[in-house]
């Protein structure tokens, strides 16, 4: 038999980095896919964002009703907690760069003066409390007054000057209210208990005004006697608790109360 031809030799492929380019474009299309994939947000964060916007404005985290389709999970960005994102409301700001006084600040006052008391041992002399008016002071005759005198005892002013401090702070109105214990009082300066009181909660007034710049228009001075008793008069230590001047920072209820 005759040899066979030998067929022509194959051409050298010049083509074949289009496979390599085939898998490299394959490989970067699967880069941005998995980029694209990272980017969405799951239907936990699309939860949380919707539970946030109904808290915002004032939905019930326990309500019946059916969450509002606010957002559309195909089409969000991860999106930060609102709530690190909702600042609360500027308080208002007087002339003077002073706050109107809220329950946080009263909060606030209270345990300055009281952490002031604890350690200078005047627990005795200054009481604080917090009620539906406002920031109450109450400071005890023994500790502020003679028996029978409206004229501040010398060596308790540093302890109200720390009062005064501490309220002058904050744009809210103050009244200071004397108050006396039921035992008649008839002297040249002060006919009944009446005068009384009305003079110690004036040298108050009067005290602020001239050494920490209190503003007149807002603070007052009122005395009642023995009419608005703190504790029962039939006994020593009830009267001992009526004889006192009450400061009070008077909260927004507190203010709608007054005159």
């Amino acid at each position: 038999m005759g040899k066979k031809k030998k067929g022509h030799e194959k051409e050298p492929n010049h083509e074949r980095w289009l496979v390599s380019y085939a898998d490299f474009i394959t490989l970067l299309f699967a880069v941005f896919v998995t980029l694209y994939a990272m980017s969405q947000t799951d239907k936990k964060k699309v939860e949380e964002v919707i539970a946030s916007l109904r808290e915002s404005f004032g939905y019930s985290k326990t309500s019946p009703a059916s969450k509002p389709n606010v957002i559309d999970a195909g089409s969000i960005n991860i999106i930060p907690s609102l709530e690190s994102r909702v600042a609360p409301p500027p308080k208002k700001t007087g002339r003077s760069g002073k706050t109107h006084a809220e329950e946080v600040d009263f909060k606030a006052i209270k345990a300055a003066i009281e952490a002031y008391l604890l350690k200078n041992g005047a627990q005795e002399k200054v009481s604080v409390e917090i009620n539906r008016r406002g920031l109450v002071v109450s400071l005890k005759e023994a500790g502020f007054f003679n028996s029978g005198s409206a004229t501040v005892r010398q060596d308790s002013t540093q302890l109200l000057a720390k009062v005064a401090e501490a309220l002058n702070n904050f744009t809210n109105p103050i009244r200071v209210e004397g108050h006396t214990d039921n035992m008649p009082i008839s002297s040249y300066n002060f006919p009944s208990n009446w005068e009384l009181s009305t003079a110690r909660a004036t040298n108050i007034v009067q005290y602020f005004i001239r050494q920490y710049n209190y503003e007149p228009a807002s603070i007052s001075a009122t005395g009642y006697g023995e009419h608005r008793p703190a504790a029962d008069n039939g006994t020593s230590e009830g009267r001992s608790k009526n004889r006192r001047v009450d400061i009070v920072l008077l909260s927004h209820d507190g203010e709608r109360g007054e005159p």
